[in-house]
């Protein structure tokens, strides 16, 4: 053993991991190194054994190992666990005689004893190798392993927390907190009651449990107590108002937190049980158990053989399985043991009858018995108390208060608060009666505040009521009236609880807000933690303020708050770290393992440490704790507390344990112990400690020598940081809430000073909080790995600076406002004329110095610290080679902090500049100029900087902040913000003047420098304030402020309100701007609610933009959208009026002009009025169609200032026709009406459908009369003429009188002229024609791009299509030189692509054109009179937009000009296309016609209209036609064909196989039908399917090519048709088809056709079908 331990002094060898181990405290101690391959790193510590994790994954085991077989079972060398060879341990642990490991996959491995199923393997006494040990999850059905992050071992349990972060128990006894009263559980389970719950770590004693969890929710101090349960979520407190008092009650019973005393658990009688023996080094203890028989004698108490054998403990679990402990709280036991599922949180009735009977059984029992047991006595009394131990979580609400004052009321003025002042208090001794007192006592200083109490008493409740009259209650502050007991309801006078109820302090979140530094919450430990314990508590362990059991987790109430970051538990009592380095203990004090002497010992108290010195590593053993400190120095220092191991003494320990009776803590301590924590002298030789172990009675620490310096700088690092945080702790506490807290602030510093104060508190709470992450994180770095990748600070800088930088920048506008002068008073107030707290906390170093100054001192501090970080990260670097990416990380790290050093160092300065202008400043304008945010820059109250033409006597003074400049007067000034601010220099002139113009929105000032160099000092100055402001932050933190850029971007973002007089006055604009107007994209407001959003040129609305416009009277909007120009609505838009009116088209100058349409009507109704035409200056003035949906009249015509005036049509829903004259408004003048049926009216009109003067009436039948006509139309005429009857052998000549339509109506061409002026216009010309057509190509491509920018914005308007057409369009063709027919194809293409987007001008031009013919031909406007005037209006579109197809591309021939087609011979193709090749030869040629070209894209947009009119028109003569198609399609096809007369040679003798059912050719019988030029038949019924004329007679050649084939094949010849042949066939074919609208269609091509096929071939077929037409209509049928 001597040769493998040296003592660590004269060690030099191994630099990382050295181990040294040691027992006790004396001086005469030196812990011995024990020597292992590798650097160790981390140990666990059993009762007599230990285990060590060293680099590489590898486990040793030394000490007592029974479990071994083959080895001796003691060994002192450590010796390597070859089972565990192959995997990478990660993580070990150890209890009592048992050991654990995990390795990087969440394995876990178990080996040692296994008598209470500690190592979770079935079967086995003891386990000797490590053998794994399966955590399986089947909750979602599949069953799936569980990897583990930890495990922690006890006496008799096991813990694991899995990477879920939830815990696993297995082992014996209720510190397993699982639900169940059957031990050993062999088989790991999970802890349902901390399901959902994040635990972040797990510790076991020898018999109980810790977990350290992450705080729900976010904690705060101040923040109102909790209303609900956190468990079952029911109300904790009511209040019912009866008219002079208010009842609170807190009666709140959840059956969730209950914890189980005495036999509560059993409902039924349970037999007598024996004591029980919690572990094998304990005596057993007397527990009494009442039993449901009226025997009133404590239990019998069975006694066992006090032994060290381990596997005994079966025994005494298996006792323990039949306590009453072993039921779930929540849950009765029916009698057969299964439990019963309760729909209610509240106990059933019999539960409470069995209560109350067991209560009443037990006020028999005698109160002397010893008290130390697991179970505490139930209450003595059982008057109104019944329900005292269901109160479960009665004062969780009320520790939440408590708890504060807890720490700030000594023990003693607690007591004498709380107690009747008659009861006499012992020093913690609790025997016999005096049990009740020390009861009462942890009742007193631990009831109020935990939710964990036990029953409080009754005497004591009647106490309370009887000694604490109310007003002395009350002036306890705001914690009385919390206090009171929550076992009885307590009347309050509603006077008095207003009384109690006024604060004496605000809420401020002095622990961070929630959206503080968000990114920390992810990346930093949290801070906000509970801890939770269960299993056995007779010695406090539990830290619940008694001695029960618990076998569920329940939280340790007063721990909420303290920040714990690590818990340790020794074999019977508890260690809880926090973030603050302070230890809290509770549970066993024996030996003053504890750290003090204060009882009782059952709730967690700080251990006794003296100032400076910070913990932040703890470990427990069997009776002492060892704790690893930050004293003075750099090295870390170790404390021990608890027993002292002599060599003699060791043996006699382990043969007798010792007596853990509650006499105990009264006598004499068997051995040395300590009072307080004492300090190991050697641990100074140990090196850089990393980590201490406690476990049994040795103590081992870990440590490194230190290589490079690198270990001591990572441990200053993390030193520095501890400090600082309990810096900022004590200024938050001692500082900052008693000043927030003070009766007197807002009085003192207002309401402005008082909010920024809090948003500074805020700050502080922020940094605070993370300061103490950040200590938690290198902390935990320091026991872990020690390299840099653990260094948060590297990689999340980020969140630090900003940190700080918000903190500094909160400082700093409480200071400019002259918040810490304001403070001043209030301070002194509360910390007297001697601050020598500030003083110490400021570590102001000033004599005498004043309050304000101690207070800017103080809260500056922090900043201090920045420059810590950066000169610890560059000592760091210097560990590292210059070349390593870690060297450049920590450098750029360090360059970083140095940077914000400097930068926060700035604006300190600025802050102090500003506040001292501010005491200077007059002070009028002091109070609307000062705000916290604003930084002076520069001023000129030394003339450095005057107004040009300024009067002899005005003063005018400029002050530049960082966010504006001020032009102060004598009594006035005027703020210009910097956003909105230009400045550029004046090119010195002759005088010599040195001059800055500044340009503002609404102002332009000269300022003449007193000299160049103010001048260029000036400048600089505001364009770097300028370019500040603009970017919304300081100088770049980075670069220190050293490289500004030359002057601020010349456009920018900005908002502004304008305050001058004019159309703007008052209005907001918000959006880009060039040079002091708006430009660009803005969003305008005016207060009366006019919003304008769009584009801007020049400071005026321009480009396209949306407006609203409210209606106060009506309460809705204008609202406009659309094209704007020099402030005013002008091309495109939509205007909706409130009216419900919508004007949809062309605007100038800001009122409808051009082409538009308008439809009104109240918004629920389907417009029932509509025009669109031509309005001038805001009226309809010119062609327009009007469609009165009311009256069912539609008015096509010309306009006059919203009047009918002029020639125009009207036609209504009942079929009148009237064309004529109109004036202001009515028919007036000479006029043609006809009705439905033929009667036509010719003549004079006075007013609408009103008959007046001379006139001629015919009617339907050819009759009529000649004269004079009154009357109105339809309501009886009066005629004065001459009736006549023409004769019947002049019927001939007479019908020719039918009345000629079209005369007194508008001409085509003079229709819609708005609608192609604005295609000219937009084409970039005056008149149709005239311009240049380079130009015109211009504006289409400008006219594109810019409409495509506007719907790229919004592209649900963009349909994939939609795009593909505009990118070809984006190539214009060529449209100068020869056409060819290839360019002429090119040109065809370019205008179906162009018209098939409403983006390009044309295809505007003819979406518009659509629109109209619609609107004219649709509805009413379907009447067959019509008919010639929407075919002349196609026509006079044809023509018109031909034209300007011709102006784009200048080189295409006129209406009937030729195009040569290309020949074939490439000789030709030479000639043709040099200069002067004659264009004449005689080639095949191409006609050009308008019709060619763009009625295929014209036509089948206008056809639905169209061809409705004429189905219209020719209605009578396609009736007759269609019964004779249906007559004779009764024939079949051969009768057919005779009746026709078609020559029998040309009848087709057998069926194509294509057409027969089988497949085969067959003849054709008499009875065959529909089979005969089946082909030719199919192919002409596609006429019906096509649009344009040439595509109609398209259909027809193809007919006539099928009948010619077919008729070939027949004759096996080739033959050429004459006419009297031909006719008959196709007269069959056409039959055959059945087209119903045949005459519709042979009208429409006619009509349209291109004038140049009239006289070819295509114009002979098309004779011949119109032929077959009338044949079939005269057909007669013998």
């Amino acid at each position: 053993m001597e040769t493998q331990r040296k003592s660590s002094e004269d060690d030099c060898g191994g630099q990382r991991g050295l181990l040294h181990t040691w027992k006790g405290y004396s001086y005469s101690v030196t812990p011995e190194k024990l020597l292992l391959p590798r650097p160790v790193l981390q140990v666990a510590l059993g009762t007599r054994h230990s285990v060590l994790l060293v680099e590489g994954g590898q486990v040793y085991s030394f000490g007592e190992l029974p479990w071994k077989q083959s080895q001796a079972s003691e060994t002192t060398t450590p010796t390597m666990e070859s089972a565990l060879s192959g995997q990478r341990v990660v993580a070990v642990a150890a209890g009592s005689f048992h050991s654990g490991a995990v390795t990087e996959d969440g394995d876990v491995h178990m080996w040692g004893d296994n008598g209470a199923g500690q190592c979770g393997l079935s079967g086995l006494s003891s386990v000797p190798n490590p053998t794994p040990v399966a955590l399986v999850d089947s909750n979602n059905g599949a069953a799936q392993m569980v990897p583990v992050l930890e495990l922690a071992c006890g006496e008799k349990h096991t813990l694991a927390l899995s990477v879920q972060r939830e815990v696993w128990a297995w082992g014996s006894g209720c510190q397993l907190g699982l639900n169940t009263n059957v031990f050993p559980v062999w088989k790991p389970q999970k802890v349902e009651f901390l399901k959902g719950r994040y635990v972040l770590q797990v510790a076991c004693g020898a018999s109980h449990s810790l977990a350290l969890l992450h705080c729900l929710g976010p904690v705060d101090v101040h923040r109102p107590p909790v209303d609900k349960c956190r468990r079952c979520n029911q109300l904790l407190y009511t209040m019912t108002d009866k008219e002079d008092h208010v009842i609170i009650s807190d009666s709140h019973y959840c059956p969730l937190a209950v914890e189980q005393t005495g036999d509560e658990g059993r409902l039924e009688a349970p037999a007598l049980v024996q004591g029980l023996k919690t572990s094998p080094s304990e005596p057993v203890l007397p527990s009494h158990v009442s039993s449901t028989s009226d025997s009133a004698s404590p239990a019998p108490v069975a006694s066992t053989e006090n032994t060290s054998d381990p596997s005994d403990a079966l025994n005494s679990e298996e006792e323990e399985a039949r306590l009453p402990n072993g039921v779930h709280p929540g849950s009765t036991q029916s009698r057969a043991g299964a439990p019963v599922v309760k729909s209610s949180p509240y106990p059933d009735e019999q539960a409470v009858k069995d209560y109350l009977k067991k209560l009443s059984d037990n006020t028999q029992a005698d109160a002397k018995t010893a008290a130390g047991g697991l179970h505490a006595l139930l209450p003595s009394s059982n008057v109104s108390s019944t329900l005292n131990n269901l109160v479960a979580s009665c004062a969780s609400a009320v520790g939440e208060r408590v708890a504060s004052t807890y720490e700030a009321l000594s023990l003693k003025k607690m007591m004498n608060f709380y107690l009747p002042s008659g009861a006499s208090r012992s020093d913690g001794v609790a025997v016999g009666d005096n049990m009740a007192e020390r009861v009462r006592e942890e009742d007193s200083m631990q009831g109020k505040k935990s939710c964990s109490t036990g029953d409080i008493r009754e005497e004591e409740a009647e106490g309370l009521r009887r000694r604490l009259s109310l007003p002395g209650l009350l002036s306890q502050g705001r914690y009385a009236v919390h206090v009171l007991s929550s076992s009885y309801a307590l009347l309050l006078s509603p006077r008095l609880l207003r009384k109690a109820g006024r604060p004496k302090m605000r809420a401020v979140a002095l622990t961070p807000m929630e959206p503080g530094v968000p990114e920390a919450q992810e990346v930093l430990p949290t801070l906000q933690t509970e801890v939770w314990s269960w299993g056995h508590g007779e010695q406090g362990q539990l830290g619940h303020g008694d001695n029960q059991a618990r076998l569920q987790p329940l939280c340790i109430k007063s721990l909420n708050n303290k920040e714990v970051v690590r818990v340790a538990a020794g074999a019977h009592h508890s260690l809880a770290l926090t973030a603050q380095s302070q230890v809290f203990s509770w549970g066993s004090n024996s030996s003053g393992q504890l750290g003090h002497m204060e009882s009782p010992s059952t709730v967690p108290r700080l251990a006794k440490l003296s100032d400076g010195i910070r913990v932040w590593d703890a470990s427990a053993g069997e009776r002492h704790t060892l704790l690893l400190a930050d004293g003075d120095c750099i090295q870390p220092i170790i404390y021990y507390s608890g027993q002292q191991v002599k060599d003699g003494d060791e043996e006699r320990l382990t043969k007798e344990p010792h007596q853990q009776d509650g006499r105990e803590e009264d006598e004499e301590r068997p051995l040395g112990y300590t009072q307080q924590p004492v300090l190991l002298p050697f641990c100074m030789n140990l090196g850089y400690v990393s980590s201490v172990f406690a476990g049994g009675q040795k103590c081992m620490a870990l440590s490194d020598r230190n290589v490079m310096g690198f270990i001591a700088s990572l441990h200053e690092l993390a030193a520095a940081e501890r400090k600082f945080y309990v810096k900022l702790c004590n200024i938050k506490s001692q500082i900052l809430r008693p000043l927030l807290e003070l009766d007197t602030l807002s009085s003192a510093l207002g309401q402005m000073a008082l909010g920024l104060l809090q948003t500074l508190a805020g700050h502080f709470g922020n940094l605070c909080h993370m300061t103490g992450q950040h200590a938690a994180s290198l902390t935990a770095s320091l026991r872990r790995g020690r390299d840099i990748k653990s260094l948060l600070i590297l990689d999340h800088s980020k969140i630090f600076l900003d940190c700080h930088n918000d903190y500094c920048s909160s400082v700093g506008n409480f200071q400019v406002i002259g918040g810490f002068h304001a403070l001043t008073k209030p301070s002194l107030d509360f910390f007297g004329k001697s601050p020598e707290l500030l003083q110490r906390l400021s570590e102001c170093s000033e004599e005498n110095p004043t309050m304000a100054d101690l207070l800017v001192a103080l809260f500056y501090l922090p900043t201090r610290h920045l420059h810590d970080y950066s000169r610890l990260l560059l000592k760091l670097a210097t560990c590292f080679e210059v070349c390593s990416s870690d060297y450049q990380k920590l450098q750029d790290s360090c360059s970083q902090f140095e940077a914000l050093t400097l930068q926060l160092k700035r604006k300190r300065k600025e802050a102090e500049c500003t506040f001292h202008f501010w005491k200077s400043f007059p002070g009028k304008m002091t109070d609307s100029l000062r705000k916290p945010h604003r930084r002076l820059i520069c001023e000129s109250s030394n003339k450095a900087l005057t107004l040009q033409n300024a009067g002899r006597f005005s003063v005018n003074w400029f002050i530049l902040f960082n966010d504006a400049l001020v032009h102060a007067q004598f009594s006035t000034h005027h703020i210009f913000p910097l956003a909105t601010l230009w400045v550029e220099p004046i090119s010195e002139d002759d005088a010599g003047l040195h001059g800055l113009k500044v340009i503002t929105p609404e102002e332009t000032l000269t300022l003449l420098a007193s000299s160049p160099m103010e001048k260029s000092k000036w400048l600089r100055a505001i364009n770097q304030a300028v370019d500040q402001a603009l970017t919304g932050s300081g100088q770049d933190a980075a670069s220190g402020g050293l490289v500004l850029k030359l002057e601020p971007p010349i456009s920018r973002m900005a908002s502004y309100t304008f305050y001058k007089d004019g159309r703007l006055k008052e209005a907001t604009y918000e959006g880009r701007w060039l040079s002091g107007k708006p430009h660009g994209r803005g969003v305008l407001k005016w207060p009366d609610g006019r919003i304008y959003t769009g584009t801007f040129n020049n400071g005026l609305e321009d480009g396209f933009g949306e407006f609203v416009a409210p209606n106060k009277i009506l309460n809705k909007n204008d609202h406009y959208q659309g094209q704007w120009k020099d402030g005013k609505m002008h091309g495109l838009g939509t205007y909706s009026y409130t009216s419900g009116e919508v004007y949809d088209g062309s605007f100038l100058d800001g009122m409808r002009h051009g082409h538009g349409m308008l439809r009104s009507g109240k918004l629920n109704t389907s417009s029932p009025s509509v025009f669109i035409g031509q309005w001038l200056q805001d009226k309809k003035t010119g062609y327009g169609v009007f469609d009165d949906i009311t009256k069912g009249e539609k008015y096509m015509g010309m306009w006059q200032d919203h009047l009918r005036q002029g020639t125009g049509v009207v036609v209504t829903q009942f079929g009148l026709y009237h064309e004529g004259a109109f004036k202001d408004n009515k028919m007036m003048g000479t006029g043609i009406l006809l009705s439905e049926d033929d009667t036509t009216y010719e003549g004079e009109f006075s007013d609408d459908w009103t008959l007046n003067g001379k006139g001629v009436l015919t009617m339907a039948n050819g009759d009529y009369l000649e004269g004079s006509f009154n009357g109105e139309w339809g309501s009886g005429l009066k005629v004065t003429g001459s009736y006549f009857k023409p004769h019947l052998f002049d019927s001939d000549k007479d019908k020719t009188r039918a009345v000629k339509l079209g005369c007194l109506c508008v001409c085509a061409e003079d229709k819609w002229h708005a609608v192609f002026e604005e295609c000219w216009h937009q084409l970039g010309c005056e008149a149709p024609g005239q311009g240049e057509s380079q130009r015109a190509w211009d504006n289409i491509a400008v006219a594109l791009t810019t409409n495509r920018q506007y719907i790229q914005d919004s592209p649900e308007r963009l349909s994939r299509s939609h795009s593909k057409t505009l990118e070809s369009l984006e190539v214009i063709p060529q449209h100068v030189g020869p056409i060819t027919m290839e360019r002429y194809h090119t040109i065809r293409l370019y205008l179906v692509q162009a018209c098939d987007t409403p983006l390009h001008p044309l295809g505007r031009l003819v979406e518009t054109l659509v629109a109209v013919y619609r609107m004219t031909y649709v509805g009413v406007g379907a009447n067959r009179r019509l008919l010639p005037q929407a075919v002349n209006e196609i026509k006079s579109y044809l023509s018109r937009i031909f034209q300007i197809v011709r102006f784009l591309f200048p080189d295409l021939p006129e209406e009937g000009g030729l195009i040569s087609e290309p020949s074939t011979n490439p000789q030709d193709e030479k000639e043709s296309t040099s200069a002067d090749a004659p264009l004449e030869s005689p080639k095949p040629s191409r006609v050009v016609s308008s019709s060619a070209l763009l009625l295929p894209v014209l036509l089948p947009r206008l056809y639905p209209p169209l061809f409705t009119l004429y189905a219209l028109e020719k209605e009578k003569e396609d009736d007759v036609y269609w019964e004779c198609v249906l007559r004779l399609n009764k024939q079949p096809d051969l009768a057919l064909l005779a009746f026709l007369g078609v020559q029998q040679k040309f009848w087709p003798v057998s069926i194509p196989a294509s057409l027969t059912a089988l497949g085969e050719k067959q003849q054709v019988i008499s009875s065959t039908k529909d089979v005969c030029f089946a082909s030719a038949v199919e192919t002409l019924q596609q006429i019906s399917t096509t649009f344009t004329p040439s595509d109609k007679l398209q259909v027809i050649q193809l007919t006539f090519e099928e009948i010619t084939q077919e008729v070939q094949s027949l004759l096996k010849l080739d033959f050429l048709w004459s006419m009297d042949d031909l006719f008959p066939v196709f007269l069959y074919v056409v039959l055959r088809a059945r087209i119903r609208n045949l005459g519709s269609e042979v009208s429409l091509i006619e009509d349209l056709m291109d004038p140049c096929v009239q006289h070819g071939e295509h114009g002979i077929m098309f004779t011949t079908l119109k032929a077959c037409y009338y044949q079939i209509q005269h057909e007669k049928i013998t």
